[in-house]
């Protein structure tokens, strides 16, 4: 459990609902895994879609994602660049569409988000925002549901394949283990994550990835006992089983799991760039 996880955390999802249509951005790599995920959701009947998180600034891709139109609603799970950096244009292509986020800085043409439980939109779709800080200080989920079938999109806070970084100082591992537990209560319901293929249960991956981050936090302290001083000198004991391009990721973590037990390190922490997977 608490070596390096970089397949899926829970069994894929076989269908999902048919309103729910999937675009992949064409960013791949090892922070994105397959690339940004780009949900398109209409339901059956209805003349508008809603978008959850247009990736990034490729043209290809937001008129891909334009071509589904007419789209009543732009939604940001978090407001990390690879899944916002194509949201000004977008909103262009489709006639100014709003653009709803937590952060005013990507939100465009509505209020920013602020309470877990809001109802958005009115095209045919029962959506509500579900609060969950921890991967960011943004971030969102939004459950969805329509005659009876409901999805969460869970933006990076539950990823397809693998793990999700605490993107240090903005993410906070106290307010992610909380965000996890809220969504350890939609059993049975498919997660669409930021990345990578789709869940078939958002608590089962919930729930794999509280017990991963608590036996992370049990490795930590087992370092922190043994000698390690810094936040690298735990990446080195902890993450020995991750590629070492991904260390710099991996500290992220690190440093908020040494907040978290309340273990000061004396050193400044890095800037955040606004990548996610470790």
């Amino acid at each position: 459990m608490s070596g390096h996880v970089t397949g899926a955390v829970a069994a894929l999802a076989d269908e999902l609902p048919r309103w729910v249509s999937l675009l992949r951005a064409p960013n791949p790599g090892p922070m994105t895994l397959d690339g940004t995920n780009t949900w398109v959701l209409r339901a059956p009947a209805a003349e508008h879609a809603i978008v959850v998180d247009p990736g990034p600034a490729d043209e290809g891709h937001l008129t891909r994602i334009a071509e589904h139109g007419p789209v009543g609603l732009i939604l940001i799970t978090h407001g990390h660049p690879d899944h916002t950096e194509g949201a000004a244009r977008l909103s262009e292509l489709l006639g100014g569409v709003p653009v709803l986020a937590v952060d005013p800085a990507h939100t465009i043409g509505a209020a920013p988000l602020t309470e877990s439980g809001e109802r958005l939109g009115d095209f045919g779709l029962a959506i509500r925002l579900l609060a969950t800080p921890g991967h960011t200080a943004d971030s969102v989920c939004f459950l969805v549901e329509h005659d009876g079938e409901s999805v969460v999109l869970t933006g990076d806070t539950i990823l397809g394949r693998g793990t999700t970084v605490v993107a240090h100082p903005d993410g906070h591992l106290g307010d992610y283990l909380s965000s996890l537990e809220l969504l350890s209560a939609y059993r049975r319901i498919p997660a669409l994550p930021g990345h990578g293929p789709a869940l078939a249960d958002c608590a089962a991956a919930a729930d794999f990835y509280l017990a991963h981050r608590r036996a992370r936090l049990d490795q930590v302290r087992v370092a922190v006992a043994a000698g390690a001083h810094t936040p690298a000198d735990v990446v080195a004991t902890v993450y020995a089983d991750v590629d070492r391009s991904l260390w710099w990721a991996a500290e992220w973590s690190v440093r908020a799991q040494l907040e978290y037990l309340g273990v000061g390190t004396g050193e400044s922490a890095p800037g955040v760039s606004g990548l996610e997977h470790t």
